[in-house]
């Protein structure tokens, strides 16, 4: 089954675009990873406003499958792109990650992070923090509304200050199943 991965860029403050939109504070002066990770993703989830922010600038997805989640009337401008409405979200989220392929970029928005968060389809959380405080802008995480335990996996760290962390959700450990192991044992 493919994995869905959050990757993106945040602030040390925690935002993922600036006051008025603005990711120019994003390094590029570097891969950063992307590379290898872009190798092993063939589609892409988005949000509708995050789709505006890229539409009609030259696709730097490639040949990825980009799916757009929308609640909107959105005119699909051509097969690269589909549109998934929430009316079957979790069924035709389900439906995705059963097909074939590699893994799926969790792209952006907040909004989106939020449902795929409350939904618990994550697998992977990679967020590349940037050496900036921005003091204002959206949040990264804006709608959570219970906690999630997440187990580090690895970071890394660059010459720019940029420090890359990769997390997963933190398994649940069910003392009723250790004390089942454990009688019959006895």
């Amino acid at each position: 089954m493919r994995k869905i991965i959050l990757n993106l860029a945040v602030s040390l403050d925690g935002y993922i675009e600036g006051p008025k939109g603005e990711v120019d504070w994003c390094l590029t002066d570097q891969d950063y990873g992307m590379g290898a990770f872009f190798d092993n993703a063939d589609a892409i989830f988005m949000g509708r406003k995050s789709y505006n922010m890229i539409d009609g600038m030259p696709s730097p997805f490639g040949d990825k499958q980009i799916y757009v989640f929308t609640d909107s009337p959105f005119m699909v401008p051509n097969d690269d792109i589909i549109a998934i409405g929430s009316r079957n979200f979790l069924k035709d989220v389900q439906a995705i990650v059963e097909q074939p392929g590699q893994n799926i970029w969790l792209f952006g928005g907040a909004g989106l992070l939020s449902s795929f968060i409350k939904h618990k389809l994550i697998a992977e959380f990679i967020l590349s923090v940037h050496p900036v405080v921005l003091g204002g802008g959206k949040p990264l995480f804006s709608d959570v509304r219970e906690k999630l335990d997440l187990m580090l996996m690895g970071s890394e760290t660059f010459s720019t200050g940029l420090i890359q962390l990769r997390y997963v959700i933190k398994p649940k450990f069910d003392l009723s199943m250790l004390d089942q192991q454990l009688s019959s044992l006895n």
